[in-house]
């Protein structure tokens, strides 16, 4: 049932097929669970899983989110690898194990690359770049000549001995990977939300070029985590510059370019958006047919229409199998995923689609089908190994996406409302994937759904959303959180006023996934941060939450200080602390104290990091910690945070450098000194060692009174 104040359905004369499948409703799918999943392993899932162009639809991306600290404390870089998105693309050509090699480049292939290469916009900024401070960080997406660029910067600079740097070089170890090479190249560094590049790391490159006489191009997607570095994003030439250089090349001197480029196919190819790759290979297309060796008809097979006119031909064309149909909108689910599981989950959908379209038919899977290649051929698809983090470590995996990033949202767009009779078997098989154990599956049935909500609001919310929110089980409402989450970053409509009157409502899955939605949000877009708040500390002070609910308000407020504007974040949580009195101030209390673990996303890794930026905002922090230690009800849990960040700053020197700053102004009045004093002084050593010595350190820096 919709909430009162929620978008209606829609109601401008659609099919009636627009209702789901008969099915037992989603609220009792499952047996309640216990608890829902911890929610900062849970955001990390959504973060991992969900098409990273969801997350390039947030302005705040790259800045807040990631430069909000998600990294450990361990020597710069987070043990274990936690691997939150930004995945590094591995193409093979030949035999090949997980490790990258290093090694120089050879001076002809460099040659020949000149002799075509075209700069784009930002070249003559990144070359004064390199040239002054002999590191430069170039950003771009893929296929679009980001290594020929890194390559011809230290071209243009003279640089005749260039070394390529292993792609999977930790960023806290780049400094020790330079060589005696006067150039080095160090292309798709593998970087993640965990594992960022930061400005330090750059400096100490820096520092050692200078003494090498070096260079260094770094190359990144556009998306990759940086912290408080100016990179220069590539700006690729034209297609027709390009063009045309190869031509020239391929067809040498006398031939008549501007002929050539006139020619139709030449014309329509350029008219549409196409990878760098591919111009170089219809380069030579045209130059074939300038020697006689073609015709126009193989040039215009290179030119493909519009991406709306793809995928209306797709579904249009009543040649194209049903189990053709049902690949492609799973390859749209799982696009940029491992390809199995497209294959696999099509099948299923398949089957549903066979059931709407022949009911009193029973329907029929075949065991073997089209080869891969005819697959990928037919979506205009490509495959690549990819090696992907995972509790087991680094695992291959051979990941299918569409050569045009628009086609999947394109896709699932014109399925949902240019074809209404396949919404039952869409309906229903989201919702089964939503279902699934494999984390990237039901996280794929969230931006799916969000995709969907983006397209057409009403009917995605009445036949798919509400339903999650609404169910027994936490899982499903996690679905519908990520869902609005996800949608709202895409643009979707009225997000924000439905999240505002969910956290009001009676059903108590709808609060919690409103709450949950706010909690993912507001690192993103933090002009959510308040709003998050308020509907969290409403709830609060109704007192009428049960235990799961209540752990549930102190996680998402947690949550709120795992990423994003901290400071900010800090600050408010203190303004609710000097006004409010219990249960807010509980809630506050043991949502900051939750996030004060040693974890990558904890607040210990960001205040090492941010300490220096921000001194102004740590008067927050201090009161947070001060409230905590003295609250009767907090004052062991706070004592026991305190403990494993003064263990913390044994491990490491940087750590207990910061914790200096900080211990002092925990302590101004007679029982604070008195209670870190003994805190310091009685501390045992881990795992039955000595006591650690940063205690007996940061005593003294006590002042006592």
């Amino acid at each position: 049932m919709n909430a009162p104040d929620a978008p209606a359905p829609d109601r401008t004369g659609e099919p009636a097929v627009v209702a789901a499948p008969e099915q037992e409703p989603e609220a009792t799918e499952a047996e309640p669970e216990e608890r829902p999943q911890e929610a900062r392993a849970a955001r990390r899932e959504l973060y991992d899983h969900a098409p990273e162009f969801m997350f390039k639809a947030s302005a705040s991306f790259g800045g807040s989110l990631v430069g909000g600290s998600q990294h450990g404390v361990s020597g710069g870089r987070v043990d274990g690898d936690v691997f939150m998105g930004g995945k590094t693309e591995i193409h093979h050509h030949g035999p090949a194990g997980p490790s990258h090699a290093s090694g120089e480049i050879p001076a002809a292939e460099i040659e020949a690359l000149a002799e075509v290469f075209q700069e784009g916009g930002s070249f003559t900024t990144a070359l004064e770049r390199l040239r002054t401070d002999r590191v430069v960080v170039l950003t771009g997406a893929h296929s679009t000549g980001r290594r020929t660029a890194a390559l011809m910067l230290l071209h243009r600079l003279g640089i005749t001995t260039v070394r390529a740097l292993d792609a999977e070089t930790a960023p806290a170890a780049l400094r020790d990977q330079l060589g005696n090479a006067s150039g080095h190249v160090l292309c798709d560094l593998a970087l993640s939300r965990g594992k960022p590049l930061k400005y330090n790391h750059l400096l100490a490159v820096r520092d050692e070029l200078r003494k090498r006489n070096g260079h260094l191009v770094i190359t990144v997607e556009s998306s990759a985590p940086l912290t408080g570095i100016s990179s220069v994003p590539w700006e690729p030439p034209s297609a027709e510059a390009v063009l045309r250089a190869h031509l020239h090349h391929y067809a040498g001197s006398g031939a008549d370019l501007d002929r050539l480029l006139a020619l139709s196919p030449v014309r329509d190819f350029l008219a549409h958006d196409h990878q760098l790759g591919e111009v170089c290979e219809f380069a030579k297309q045209v130059a074939a047919y300038d020697r006689g060796a073609g015709t126009l008809e193989e040039l215009a097979s290179f030119s493909r229409s519009a991406v709306q006119d793809q995928v209306r031909q797709w579904f249009g064309d009543g040649e194209l199998s049903l189990r053709d149909k049902a690949f492609l909108i799973s390859l749209a689910v799982f696009d940029q995923a491992p390809y199995p599981l497209a294959a696999e989950l099509a099948d299923q959908l398949y089957v549903l689609l066979q059931e709407t379209e022949n009911p009193a038919r029973t329907p029929e899977i075949p065991v073997f089908g089209p080869a891969i290649a005819d697959r990928l051929r037919l979506a205009r698809a490509r495959g690549h190994e990819e090696y992907e983090s995972t509790e087991w470590g680094q695992v291959p995996q051979f990941v299918a996406r569409f050569q045009d990033d628009r086609t999947a949202r394109a896709l699932l767009e014109e399925v949902w409302t240019g074809h209404p009779s396949a919404r039952p078997a869409l309906i229903g098989w989201v919702r089964r994937i939503a279902r699934d154990n494999r984390p990237v599956v039901r996280t794929r049935a969230a931006a799916t759904a969000a995709m969907l909500t983006a397209a057409d609001l009403p009917s995605a919310m009445a036949l798919l959303v509400d339903g999650w929110a609404t169910a027994r089980a936490f899982a499903p409402r996690l679905i519908a959180a990520n869902t609005l989450a996800l949608s709202h970053l895409l643009g979707g409509p009225a997000v924000p006023r439905i999240l505002g009157q969910w956290c009001l409502d009676e059903h108590p899955g709808r609060r919690w996934t409103a709450i949950r939605a706010y909690a993912l949000l507001a690192p993103l877009r933090p002009e959510h941060t308040g709003e998050a708040l308020d509907a969290i500390t409403a709830r609060a002070r109704q007192d009428e939450s049960d235990e799961n609910e209540w752990g549930h308000l102190v996680e998402s407020t947690a949550l709120l200080l795992s990423a994003g504007d901290r400071w900010a974040t800090l600050a408010e949580l203190v303004r609710f602390l000097e006004r409010d009195a219990s249960p807010v101030r509980a809630l506050v209390l043991s949502a900051f104290l939750a996030a004060c673990g040693t974890e990558e996303d904890g607040l210990l890794a960001w205040f090492v990091e941010d300490v220096d930026q921000a001194r102004d905002g740590i008067d927050a922090l201090v009161g947070l910690w001060r409230a905590a230690l003295a609250d009767p009800a907090h004052t062991k849990a706070a004592l026991g945070r305190l403990r494993e960040w003064v263990y913390e700053a044994d491990r490491h020197p940087f750590v207990e450098e910061a914790i200096a700053a900080l211990v002092p102004r925990l302590a101004v009045e007679r029982d604070e000194t008195a209670r870190l004093s003994h805190l310091l002084r009685t501390m045992p050593g881990e795992h039955g060692g000595p006591p650690p010595g940063a205690a007996a350190r940061l005593l003294s820096t006590l002042t006592y009174r």
